[in-house]
């Protein structure tokens, strides 16, 4: 089995990509919603585990794609379905998978009608969201792009709350709006890639363009990966969709689709367009600074929590561009580090809000405050993840926060020192959410009738828990599959602006 599974045999990535996809044939086969609530969990956990083995298998002292499948889709054009993966890739498809699972299980009791359909979208954006990070030709990564948009709607616009409706069409609206031009930038870069015109990402990558279209290029992609991010100014339609998403759909909105922009900025962006990366760069970490200092301000004025925490997306995401466009070691290493720890951490702020909501039916702080004494499991995990959210040392975002500084502080101490007050705002933020829920005041006098996590739900934050204090301590794994993959992309960068 492992000499079938390391001779390249066995084609793992479209296992990965579409046993979600198969799992959902057997739904409707099935009677009962508790058997689909079942049978979708199985089939997450089963790909979760089958991802682990490409970590396993995984060669982090090359910077080569690897675990590479490619079949002749549509020659004429020169399309392939291509799949392959790096270390920037591996670790986003591993927090995707494991992160999915969890989102059935906190919807386990939550959602109650149309149970089935409901997991036919986890599923549907598991593929599609496996198919993002692994695809190696545009045309194929277009696909899995567009393909999120829909189940990712019904999610909102279905099991959503009392705007569900409303969120629902302002997402997609703004996502697709973003969306429209990156087909342009895609069909641009295909005729002037040469001598054989090409979608591939690879051979796209080693390609030289005209300054004047990488800056178009540029400022096509960037338009669809900012509003996908969300950076400041594009980030309204967020809020909007975290209030009132199911708290499945919360956390794969802020887990998994928020990075989608920062790895569009990262395969595509760096290597394809440096140029425009250079001309741009400037404004887009000014953009950067305005997001995370109004998202800090923004969430601070929350009394709703759940929108507190979506705010705070945006903060967070901000750090993440800021790394990104610091064009440096440090700086792209901690973005991607805290793409990862913001889905982990964030996600699992949005499982504690919706727990909270399932027993109060209110996300308002006011209906919170004082449950310490009642719930002292769920404080105790309510507190690590906001420990983690203001990158308190110990935790995991607080190794991605502190290389992005040190990123931003050797491309310009200006920009490092502006991004300071961003960390005394999330800690205010935070620190008053978590005062007012653990210890809280005389708002909220009887909150005797609520009761503590349950074991799911307990499972459900455990592993997270786990995730917050290893990276915390122990990021030398996480970082040693990431650093030739960034080495990499940085001169494949330097190289383009000197060619």
């Amino acid at each position: 089995m492992l000499s079938w599974f390391h001779s390249g045999s066995w084609p793992i990535l479209s296992v990965l990509v579409f046993l979600p996809l198969a799992g959902i044939a057997v739904l409707p086969l099935l009677r009962s919603d508790g058997a689909a609530k079942l049978w979708a969990l199985t089939v997450t956990i089963v790909n979760a585990l089958v991802s682990v083995l490409l970590y396993t298998g995984f060669d982090a002292q090359t910077a080569s794609y690897q675990f590479q499948e490619k079949l002749p889709w549509i020659p004429s054009l020169n399309i392939h379905y291509a799949l392959g993966i790096d270390g920037i890739s591996l670790l986003l498809i591993l927090m995707t998978t494991f992160l999915t699972p969890l989102c059935i299980l906190c919807s386990w009791r939550a959602i109650s009608n149309r149970v089935k359909e409901f997991m036919v979208c986890i599923l549907v954006m598991e593929t599609a969201m496996l198919g993002v990070f692994m695809a190696l030709d545009f045309i194929l990564f277009y696909i899995f792009w567009e393909a999120m948009l829909i189940p990712m709607f019904l999610l909102i616009g279905i099991w959503g709350g009392p705007r569900k409706i409303y969120a629902s069409v302002k997402f997609f609206l703004y996502t697709l709006a973003g969306s429209v031009l990156m087909p342009v930038a895609m069909i641009a870069l295909y005729l002037h890639s040469g001598p054989v015109h090409t979608f591939s990402i690879p051979e796209l990558m080693g390609q030289h363009y005209s300054s004047t279209l990488q800056c178009w290029a540029f400022l096509a992609l960037f338009a669809a990966f900012a509003i996908k991010v969300p950076m400041f100014p594009f980030h309204t339609w967020l809020p909007a969709a975290h209030v009132e998403a199911p708290t499945a759909g919360s956390v794969l909105l802020a887990s998994v689709l928020l990075k989608m922009g920062g790895y569009g900025f990262l395969r595509f962006c760096l290597p394809m367009t440096p140029i425009g990366v250079a001309t741009f760069g400037p404004y887009v970490m000014a953009l950067s600074i305005a997001g995370i200092i109004y998202g800090g301000f923004t969430a601070l004025a929350q009394s709703d929590m759940k929108r507190l925490v979506a705010y705070s997306s945006v903060a967070h995401m901000g750090f993440v561009t800021l790394g990104i466009f610091a064009l440096n070691t440090y700086g792209i290493e901690g973005g991607i580090l805290q793409m990862i720890n913001h889905g982990i951490t964030t996600g699992a702020l949005f499982l504690c809000v919706g727990m909270i909501y399932e027993r109060t039916h209110s996300r308002e702080l006011s209906k919170a405050t004082g449950i310490g004494k009642v719930m002292p499991v769920y404080v105790t995990a309510l507190t690590v993840f906001g420990l983690s959210s203001l990158a308190f040392p110990g935790t995991n975002s607080f190794v991605g926060e502190f290389l992005i500084l040190v990123g931003g502080f050797a491309y310009s101490k200006v920009l490092g020192l502006l991004a300071i007050p961003g960390v005394i705002l999330s800690a205010a933020y935070m620190l008053r959410m978590l005062q007012r829920v653990i210890w809280g005041g005389t708002s909220n006098p009887d909150s005797s009738y609520l009761t503590d996590l349950n074991t799911r739900e307990i499972l459900t934050l455990t592993p997270l828990v786990a995730l917050v204090l290893w990276i915390g301590f122990a990021p030398g794994p996480f970082l040693n599959v990431l650093h030739v993959s960034v080495q990499n992309l940085l001169q494949q960068f330097h190289t383009g602006l000197t060619m």
